[in-house]
C-alpha cells in the first residue's frame, strides 16, 4: 500500500517537471523557424512615495514668517529714523532762529533763515519767523511780504497781521498800518496785545496831526559821455522832386540828395534840482506841488547845451488800496538859447494795490506844446513847424515785487497821438501844420530790479516805440513817415547810506526811419551822484 503511494507521487513529480521544461521551451527562439518569441512585459515597478513631515514643514513656514516680520519691523524703523532725521533738519533752523530772536539777535535769525526762503516759502511757521526776524532787524520791507504769505494760508492770524502792522509803521506808511491795526482789535485780542495797539494807534494820530505837511527833494550831479549829441544820421536822404530844397541843392551844391550829417559826440556834466511839498487836508485828501530843473552842458558842442524847467501842482486822493492824482503841469525847454518849447497840460493817474507784492497804475496826459525862436523866415529854420503839437497820451503800467523781496518787475504799454498845429503855412500845406502832418504813436517798455547786496541795486529796462505820420513830406520824400525806436538802459545804484546814491549807467537808442535823415543810433555813458532831502 505505501509502496503504491510512492509509486503516485513519483509519477505526479516526474509529469510536473516534464511540464515545466516545455513551458521554458516555448519562450526559446527555435532556430531554422521565422517565428520570433514572443516575451512578455514586466510591469514597472510602483513608485514610492515619501509622506512630507508635517512638523519640520511647519516649522520651516514659522521661521520664514519671523524673518520677513523682523524685515518689515527694521524696514519701518529705518523709515521712522529717516523721516524723524529729516523733521530735524528741517525744523532745527527753525528753532535756532527763535532761539536767536528771543535772545535779542534778530539780525543773526534772518541771516539764518533768508537763504532758506527760496525753498520754504509758503511754510507758516518759516515764514513767520522770518518775517519777525526782518521786522526787528530793521527790513520792514521784507517782512511785509513774509506776512503777506502767512496771511494768504491763514487769514486769521492774529500775531502776524499785528506783526504787518508793526511793518507798514515802521515804512512810514500809517494809512496801511491804522487798518491793519484796527482789523487785529476787531479779533478780541489779549489785553496786552490791545494795550500795545493802542499804543501804535495814538502815535499814528499824532503823527498825522504833527505831519499834515511834508518836503522831499533831490541834488543830482552827473557827468558822461555822449557818441551822437544831435541825433543825426550818417545816411544821404533824395530830395523830393517837388521840395522846395531841390533847386538850392542842385544849384549850390550840385546835388539831388542832403549829404549824411556829422555825426557829433563828445562829453558833458550835468546837473538837476527837484523837489514836492505835499499837504494832507484830511485822511484821505491833500494837495501838493513839485519843481524840477534839469541842466545839460556839453564840453565842446555848446550849441545843443539845453536846460528844462518842469513844474506841477495838483490835488490827490487815498484810501487803503486805491490813491489818484489829478495834476496841472507845465514847463519851458532852451536849447543853446536860441530856442524855446512851452508846455502846459493836464495829468491824471491811479495807482491800485492789489498786495505788496503787485500794484496796478493807469494815467491820462494832455498837453499842448508851443515853440519859439528862429524867425519864420523859411519853413527850414522855424522851430514852430515841428515844436507847435497838442498831444494825448494814454497807458498803463504794472509792478510785481518776488517773493523774496529783492526782485522786481516793471511793465507798461501805451499809445497816443500827435496833432500838428503849426501856424507856419507851407507850399503844401496853406492852412499851416507840420509837413509829416499828425503823429500817431504806440510803444512799450519792461524792465526790472534786483539786490545784489545790502548796498547794490542793478537794474536794465527794454522800451520800443512805433510811429506813422498822416501826410507824405513833401519837402523830402513824398512818402508817409514811419519810425521805429528801440533803447536799452542797464546801470546799478550805489547807496552810499539811506540819503547818498551813485548810479553808472549806460543807455542804447536806435530809430530806424524810411525817411533817411531821422533815422540815428546813439551811446551814452555817465555817473550820477544824487543827495536824497526826507
Amino acid at each position: 500500500m505505501k509502496l503504491g503511494q510512492w509509486v503516485c507521487y513519483g509519477l505526479f513529480g516526474a509529469l510536473m517537471a516534464a511540464g515545466a521544461v516545455a513551458e521554458g521551451a516555448e519562450t526559446q527562439v527555435t532556430p531554422g523557424k521565422a517565428k520570433k518569441a514572443v516575451t512578455k512585459k514586466a510591469k514597472p515597478a510602483a513608485k514610492k512615495v515619501v509622506k512630507p513631515d508635517v512638523r519640520a514643514l511647519q516649522a520651516q513656514r514659522e521661521a520664514e514668517a519671523r524673518v520677513k516680520a523682523e524685515q518689515e519691523v527694521r524696514q519701518r524703523a529705518e523709515a521712522e529714523a529717516k523721516k524723524q532725521a529729516e523733521l530735524e533738519a528741517r525744523e532745527k533752523p527753525l528753532r535756532d532762529a527763535d532761539a536767536l530772536i528771543k535772545n535779542g539777535k534778530p539780525a543773526d535769525a534772518y541771516t539764518l533763515l533768508e537763504p532758506l526762503e527760496f525753498d520754504r516759502s509758503g511754510e507758516v511757521r518759516f515764514d513767520y519767523l522770518l518775517g519777525i526776524a526782518a521786522l526787528d532787524s530793521g527790513k520792514p520791507d521784507k517782512a511785509t511780504l513774509a506776512f503777506e504769505r502767512v496771511l494768504a494760508v491763514d487769514p486769521n492770524f492774529a500775531g502776524a497781521r499785528l506783526d504787518m502792522a508793526r511793518a507798514y509803521y515802521q515804512l512810514g506808511d500809517t494809512p496801511r498800518a491804522k487798518t491793519e491795526f484796527e482789523t487785529v482789535l476787531k479779533q478780541n485780542p489779549p489785553e496786552a496785545a490791545r494795550v500795545t495797539i493802542q499804543k501804535y494807534l495814538d502815535a499814528i494820530a499824532a503823527q498825522e496831526a504833527a505831519k499834515q505837511t511834508r518836503f522831499t527833494g533831490y541834488v543830482e550831479g552827473v557827468v558822461g559821455h555822449d557818441s551822437n549829441i544831435a541825433s543825426s544820421t550818417t545816411q544821404n536822404q533824395p530830395l523830393s522832386v517837388s521840395s522846395p530844397w531841390l533847386p538850392i541843392y542842385q544849384s549850390f551844391f550840385g546835388l539831388t540828395a542832403v549829404a549824411p550829417a556829422q555825426k557829433l559826440s563828445g562829453d558833458y556834466e550835468g546837473l538837476n534840482v527837484g523837489g514836492e511839498i505835499s499837504h494832507s487836508l484830511n485822511a484821505n485828501w491833500g494837495i501838493y506841488a513839485g519843481a524840477d530843473l534839469r541842466q545839460h552842458g556839453n564840453m565842446t558842442q555848446t550849441l545843443y547845451d539845453w536846460i528844462n524847467t518842469d513844474g506841477r501842482v495838483g490835488v490827490m486822493y487815498a484810501n487803503e488800496k486805491n490813491s489818484y492824482k489829478l495834476s496841472l503841469i507845465g514847463g519851458q525847454a532852451y536849447t543853446a538859447n536860441t530856442m524855446r518849447r512851452d508846455s502846459l497840460g493836464m495829468n491824471a493817474e491811479w495807482q491800485h494795490i492789489f498786495s505788496p507784492s503787485n500794484q496796478l497804475s493807469a494815467f491820462a496826459q494832455y498837453g499842448k506844446n508851443r515853440a519859439a525862436g528862429f524867425q519864420p523866415t523859411s519853413p527850414g529854420t522855424d522851430a514852430r513847424i515841428e515844436g507847435n503839437t497838442d498831444q494825448v497820451i494814454l497807458g498803463a503800467g504794472w509792478l510785481h515785487v518776488l517773493a523774496d523781496g529783492k526782485q522786481a518787475l516793471f511793465g507798461s504799454i501805451y499809445l497816443g497821438k500827435e496833432l500838428d498845429v503849426s501856424p507856419i503855412p507851407l507850399s503844401t500845406r496853406p492852412n499851416g501844420g507840420r509837413a509829416d502832418g499828425k503823429k500817431q504813436f504806440e510803444g512799450l517798455r519792461a524792465g526790472g530790479q534786483a539786490a545784489m547786496t545790502e548796498r547794490w541795486d542793478g537794474f536794465a529796462s527794454v522800451g520800443w516805440q512805433h510811429a506813422i505820420f498822416s501826410e507824405p513830406s513833401q519837402f523830402i520824400n513824398p512818402i508817409r513817415r514811419a519810425e521805429y525806436q528801440y533803447d536799452l538802459t542797464m546801470g546799478a545804484d550805489w547807496h552810499w547810506d539811506k540819503l547818498w546814491t551813485v548810479k553808472p549807467q549806460i543807455a542804447f537808442s536806435k530809430k530806424s526811419s524810411n525817411v533817411a535823415i531821422y533815422s540815428f543810433d546813439r551811446s551814452d555813458v555817465s555817473v550820477t551822484l544824487r543827495r536824497d532831502f526826507k
